[in-house]
């Protein structure tokens, strides 16, 4: 594990163990982690601390100081996230950052690309961005081992973001109806380039798709990306957005 990662802790406190420790529990006999579980880890891990990178920025964009506050609380809880994340991929045996680098491109490139005007387009990119990948993530934690899939769940359970973007927008559109037409320009933006990262991530980390493909036949993956979209639908609903 790098320098830069050696003093990750975990919510416990504890330290992260070493690159060379591996998981409580494994032993050499049981062989190499998944590749495909440490990517997703590592793609899980650097969306966590982009997105507290971004709401720390974003917070000066808050026209209030009490909403200022809010954003800077929610983006305390995605850095404790990505401590979490750091924790078991070292655990498992990963080098943390090697295991984010291979998406540090396609996040900063969806977020140079993504840029918020205003305190509303922020918190629209907070809500419809980042919720498309944490429906995906939950998606897949189903086809990862029982720890695995309890931390990446508990990391995605924390809705606290998603109940302060919705409040504050439909509040703005109730006092503004014309908001809602750009709001809803602004969300289909993002979905078109967060789908674009995407899709250069998967060509490029082959161990993604085999990681799916090997646990799901392609009906299922049809089925999964099916509730991904419609998961989508329903977030622009309940922002009082047309999809």
């Amino acid at each position: 594990m790098s320098a830069g990662f050696s003093g990750v802790r975990g919510s416990d406190g504890a330290s992260g163990a070493g690159a060379g420790s591996g998981e409580p529990g494994r032993s050499p006999s049981d062989g190499p982690v998944d590749q495909g579980i440490v990517d997703l880890l590592g793609a899980l891990a650097y969306g966590e601390l982009s997105a507290f990178e971004r709401m720390a920025s974003d917070a000066r964009l808050a026209p209030t100081l009490g909403e200022r506050a809010t954003i800077a609380t929610i983006a305390v809880a995605e850095f404790g996230h990505f401590q979490r994340l750091c924790q078991r991929l070292a655990e498992l045996g990963a080098d943390p950052e090697a295991a984010m680098d291979p998406y540090i491109a396609a996040v900063e490139t969806f977020h140079d690309l993504t840029a918020p005007d205003d305190w509303l387009q922020s918190l629209v990119k907070c809500y419809v961005g980042d919720g498309i990948a944490r429906d995906f993530y939950r998606e897949v934690a189903a086809y990862l081992d029982d720890s695995t899939r309890e931390l990446v769940q508990d990391v995605l359970a924390d809705d606290a973001q998603a109940t302060f973007a919705v409040r504050e927008v439909r509040a703005a559109i109730a006092a503004d109806p014309r908001l809602s037409g750009r709001l809803a320009l602004w969300a289909r933006r993002l979905v078109g380039e967060a789908l674009t990262q995407a899709q250069k991530v998967a060509v490029e980390r082959e161990s993604l798709v085999r990681l799916l493909s090997k646990r799901a036949d392609l009906a299922e993956l049809g089925r999964l990306f099916t509730r991904v979209t419609d998961g989508h639908h329903a977030r622009m609903q309940a922002l009082g957005l047309s999809a």
